[in-house]
């Protein structure tokens, strides 16, 4: 009795992995479709309108009908480039949002690591301290903050007072410059942190238990673990956070605006955003300001376009 022997079939070839990645491309397209048509609806009409403004001569008269618009060109862009002013407003805003968003990371950072080691009801404590700060509103959190930090009836003023710094005593924190710009960076922190803290807290718990636990094996101490294990795995995730925090705190508006008195004396504290406004609004010249809207527009696109290129070489490498 003879035995058969089934022919050993090779087994089926995998897919190349370019072609793959041009499925999962498609498949990501038709499913962003609806959102992308969606914002090209909600911001293409208005963006276009704020470059064609940009491009006329466009003040009052010309807003009320009474002038007719001059197409003047680039010659706003121009104006605002030969501007010293602009030059030092964009370097106030570049250096307000450093601070914005360097301790928008450390203090939710920090944050999320503590939250990861303690128990679950002072977590979640903590957690409802942090979402209590993030949902409250601009505006309200601006005038509480001044209200903290008044002059004459400032709580601040009087605790530093009853511990015998008496020379604080009807202190201003929003005559000077830099004690104003960094009460308004203190302000933006504390309702900042709370999304990069979330947003590290997930991070911290997707990580496997036993990377860490072989790391701690092989007797690599805390801070060791930390930055050349759980750093190089949350790397992704503390970019989303650091953008995000960059595009935030780039343009800020409304704590400057009610916590300076609409840019500090003088325009001490003007960031672009309060100065485009300015610019716009008080100065009628809403050529001008459109002019800096374009070119904020430009200066984010450009950090979006940073962080996607360093997104790519990263799924690149997998």
């Amino acid at each position: 009795m003879t035995t058969q022997i089934a022919p050993v079939t090779a087994p089926a070839a995998e897919p190349p992995r370019r072609s793959r990645r041009r499925g999962d491309g498609r498949s990501a397209a038709v499913y962003l479709a609806p959102a992308a048509v969606l914002l090209l609806g909600v911001l293409a009409y208005p963006m276009y309108q704020l470059v064609l403004i940009s491009f006329y001569d466009y003040g009052q008269a010309e807003a009320a009908g009474v002038a007719p618009l001059t197409f003047i060109g680039f010659d706003n862009y121009v104006l605002l480039l030969e501007s010293t002013q602009f030059w030092v407003v964009l370097a106030k805003t570049l250096g307000f949002a450093a601070v914005c968003v360097a301790g928008s990371l450390l203090v939710g950072t920090a944050l999320a690591v503590l939250a990861s080691r303690i128990r679950a009801v002072p977590r979640m404590l903590l957690f409802l301290a942090a979402l209590g700060a993030w949902a409250t509103p601009a505006m309200a959190g601006s005038y509480i903050w001044l209200f903290l930090f008044d002059t004459d009836f400032g709580l601040v003023n009087e605790v530093l007072v009853g511990l015998g710094f008496s020379a604080m005593e009807g202190h201003s924190w929003t005559f000077d410059t830099y004690g104003a710009f960094g009460l308004v960076a203190a302000e933006v922190i504390w309702c900042s942190f709370p999304f990069v803290m979330i947003t590290m807290y997930a991070g911290i718990k997707a990580i496997p238990t036993e990377v860490v636990e072989a790391a701690t094996v092989d007797g690599a101490s805390w801070p060791r673990v930390a930055w050349s294990v759980m750093l190089p795995i949350l790397r992704p995730v503390l970019m989303i956070a650091t953008i995000q925090s960059i595009i935030w705190d780039f343009k800020v508006f409304t704590q400057i605006y009610v916590m300076t008195g609409g840019g500090g004396l003088a325009g001490r504290n003007l960031v672009l955003n309060v100065y485009a406004y300015q610019q716009a609004f008080a100065g009628q010249e809403y050529g001008q300001g459109a002019a800096i809207g374009v070119v904020m527009t430009l200066i984010l696109l450009s950090i979006t376009v940073l962080y996607v290129r360093s997104q790519r070489r990263g799924t690149e490498l997998v």
